[in-house]
């Protein structure tokens, strides 16, 4: 049997992304219009970079459907480099920038690169093509797991000197599930969970603020002009909120109390302008997207393409629910942006991409 290439645009997948992107410029512009007015004496300043991001990032979307994503195999291991390399520049150049006293950018001009939405991807490549490669001996200790782990932990090594330590969670969590669907032994990745654990316990244990925000994620009213500052305006602006929002451009907290209203905190802001509907919007919106991505890594007829559509899928999931779970007060304060919706120019960029290569997938036929 014979595969084809029956290329067809997937209206279901594609309607809920368009529609995201679109309420994100919207939102973007809402949430930092007062920041940026007030930083760059120009309110359109985020509105018109959000703008150029979302059509780089429809390039990247159209550009990665109609490329073959067994491309993808080739790229495995030199895309796998470049992200390291980026993140081993974040640290030995003079390129870093540094916001909320991390370094997780690079800048370059007028436009700046944030290397662990790259290693995201590189990773979810690598462990598709890695777990592909190795099938027939996937269940042995010493090249299932082992050589993933690894790979796993030199990522991890070099986002957490930024530090970065949302991203190594998704990157984690990442690893174990694609190791888990590409069949490595349950035993492995059980007992490995018990050095995992201790060792998340100290890294917590090991910065001072991060146990501060633990402390705040428990009770953040004890803290409320430290560590529970952004919990506190953040489930503020729900409970304005209420059904049907205070409407577009009329919220509150966005107005230089609650940080990074535009980036990590802009679920609150739809929460608040936009009401329990429109929260209710976005989740579906979301939902849609989760179960194309499933329903793609279900159907394919390539095992690489498979792995690739679990890994995408997963990490926009992922993501999601920990940028949501820090606005609600669910979890401890991360420094994650929401997929499509928050502003931030890498991670549109990578998540369209995504979306094109999972169309690309889908497209896979057996003849």
């Amino acid at each position: 049997m014979a595969e084809t290439n029956t290329l067809k645009y997937d209206v279901k997948l594609l309607f809920p992304v368009f529609l995201l992107v679109g309420i994100g410029i919207v939102m973007v512009y809402s949430a930092s219009s007062a920041l940026a007015l007030k930083k760059f004496g120009q309110d359109f300043y985020f509105l018109k970079r959000q703008a150029l991001f979302a059509v780089c990032g429809l390039i990247a979307l159209v550009s990665c459907t109609h490329l073959p994503f067994k491309l993808l195999r080739i790229m495995a291991y030199p895309l796998l480099a470049g992200a390291i390399g980026l993140l081993v520049l974040l640290q030995i150049g003079d390129l870093g920038h540094t916001a909320g006293g991390a370094t997780r950018w690079l800048r370059f001009q007028w436009f700046t690169v944030q290397p662990s939405e790259v290693a995201r991807l590189a990773l979810i490549v690598y462990l598709a093509y890695s777990l592909t490669k190795k099938q027939d001996r996937i269940k042995q200790f010493a090249i299932g797991f082992v050589p993933h782990v690894l790979m796993l932990g030199l990522l991890s090594g070099l986002i957490m000197m930024q530090p970065d330590f949302g991203s190594v969670m998704i990157l984690t969590a990442l690893t174990w599930l694609m190791m888990f669907a590409g069949g490595v032994r349950l035993t492995h990745l059980l007992t490995s969970l018990l050095v995992l654990l201790p060792t998340a316990y100290l890294i917590l244990q090991s910065a001072d603020y991060r146990v501060k925000r633990l402390m705040s994620f428990i009770d953040p009213w004890q803290y409320p002009s430290g560590e529970g500052y952004q919990i506190i305006h953040s489930l503020m602006a729900f409970g304005t909120g209420g059904l049907w929002g205070t409407g577009i451009g009329k919220g509150y907290q966005k107005l230089f109390y609650l940080p990074e209203p535009h980036t990590d905190f802009i679920f609150a802001v739809i929460g608040e302008e936009l009401g329990l509907i429109g929260v209710g919007l976005i989740l579906i919106l979301y939902v849609t997207i989760v179960w194309r991505g499933i329903s793609i890594a279900r159907n394919t007829t390539d095992t690489f393409g498979a792995y690739v559509a679990i890994g995408l899928t997963s990490a926009i999931a992922l993501q999601v629910c920990i940028n949501m779970g820090v606005a609600l007060g669910l979890l401890p304060t991360k420094g994650l942006t929401l997929p499509f919706l928050s502003y931030g120019g890498t991670s549109l960029l990578v998540n369209m991409a995504s979306i094109g290569i999972l169309m690309n997938i889908q497209a896979v036929r057996v003849k």
